[in-house]
């Protein structure tokens, strides 16, 4: 039934990893049946990710290796250059330490299926468990980097600009800069602004807040990482602006 869902659209997983031979394993398996390719996108790990992905032995697998660490930004960007080559018309991302509940990927890849969107990012704050999940401070940090992201980008909602569970469509990757993409901690801020730039939807739809119990990893210096980035892609659209009008 999922697989009718998709309205005969081919669907790829990236799953970008650095570390993550503990989880990758589990996070490969939980792919959902419908989707066409599960990429693996390995960021120079030194604990035998790809080896563990591999071992998962699903046939949809396939397995990319950076040989130096490049950042999750740019392992995404990877990820989505082989799924355009192998026929995607979809491309979701999930977590790497399986750290984004698979029940939701059908509600976040189906507007880009539709038609409704180019990009889908998941919104943790819609759902009704992030008060009880979610870290307060990164609930916190969260609001704040979605609030500036909306406001330099010129979105009308945009609650949850962190959230790395997303899709986007064949054509808006190919419409993207890719390579002006930031690499590190920031690329989702800078990718949205560079979609909302490019005049492509964005819609977002709940999904499930994921913890293992650890402390929030957005830290008061990410948070300056990321209004730097939000900052530079924001000079980088209007010197683009000046440009086309010049």
């Amino acid at each position: 039934m999922l697989r009718a869902m998709m309205l005969g659209a081919r669907v790829a997983v990236v799953l970008p990893a650095r570390d993550e031979s503990a989880w990758i394993g589990e996070a490969v398996a939980s792919v959902p049946a419908f989707v066409d390719h599960v990429i693996v996108v390995d960021d120079a790990s030194g604990d035998g990710t790809a080896a563990a992905a591999k071992a998962a032995g699903d046939a949809r697998l396939d397995v990319v290796t950076h040989d130096a660490c490049r950042g999750v930004g740019a392992a995404i960007v990877t990820g989505y250059r082989r799924a355009v080559a192998l026929g995607a018309d979809v491309v979701a991302v999930m977590a790497g330490d399986g750290q984004m509940d698979p029940r939701d990927l059908p509600r976040v890849v189906g507007p880009v299926v539709r038609g409704e969107a180019d990009y889908v990012k998941g919104n943790r704050q819609a759902h009704p468990d992030v008060w009880r999940v979610m870290p307060l401070g990164r609930l916190a940090g969260t609001a704040a980097l979605a609030a500036v992201t909306r406001r330099v980008g010129g979105l009308a909602a945009l609650s949850d600009s962190q959230c790395g569970y997303t899709a986007i469509s064949a054509r808006a990757i190919g419409a993207l800069d890719l390579d002006a993409l930031w690499p590190r901690y920031g690329y989702p801020n800078d990718l949205i602004l560079s979609l909302a730039a490019a005049g492509l939807p964005i819609v977002e739809v709940p999904v499930r807040p994921v913890y293992r119990g650890e402390a929030s990893g957005l830290r008061p210096r990410h948070l300056l990482r990321i209004l730097q980035v939000i900052g530079r892609s924001a000079l980088r659209q209007r010197g683009k602006r000046g440009s086309g009008n010049a």
